[in-house]
């Protein structure tokens, strides 16, 4: 399946240097170090080929360049189209995903929210964020019909499973 990343240009040249791609902790702001350990549990459990590397996150659309906050402004970075296999990947609502970095519920309606802040629904936040992964249900609700944005995330990305690399500077 062919997916595209946005890594560093150090990121790139680590690469380089051992053969693979992989996530970086010095890349994690440390209020999203909890949010992450969730992710990679999850990858612990869907992925069979996951061996507990931090997360590569990966687009399933060609990020467009021409737009800001791909990357901080003068920096060099790449562009990688790559091709993996499908049982290697898990896949999850972008915008969803910024509930879980927020440490907050993963609701689908407005009738549930109001329910979970009045302590009338016993589910642990935790099992509330596994709905990322339920995108194509997700969107059925109106509470969620806007978002698209599908991203995924890997262990390790060989770089023989790299099809395209495009250098460029972040605006």
């Amino acid at each position: 399946m062919k997916l595209w990343t946005i890594q560093t240009y150090k990121a790139w040249e680590e690469a380089v240097a051992t053969g693979y791609l992989v996530g970086n902790t010095n890349f994690i702001w440390e209020e999203f170090i909890h949010p992450y350990h969730w992710m990679m549990d999850q990858m612990r459990k869907r992925l069979p080929n996951y061996k507990g590397e931090y997360p590569v996150w990966l687009w399933t659309n060609r990020p467009d360049l021409r737009y800001m906050r791909h990357i901080n402004r003068g920096k060099k970075a790449v562009l990688l189209e790559a091709d993996l296999n499908t049982e290697d990947i898990l896949f999850s609502d972008f915008q969803a995903w910024h509930l879980v970095l927020s440490n907050e519920f993963l609701t689908i309606t407005e009738e549930e929210d109001l329910l979970i802040e009045s302590g009338h629904i016993i589910m642990s936040k935790e099992k509330s964020w596994e709905r990322i992964f339920n995108y194509k249900e997700l969107r059925q609700y109106e509470y969620w019909k806007g978002s698209e944005d599908l991203q995924a995330v890997t262990g390790v990305v060989p770089l023989f499973r790299l099809k395209h690399i495009k250098t460029f500077i972040g605006r």
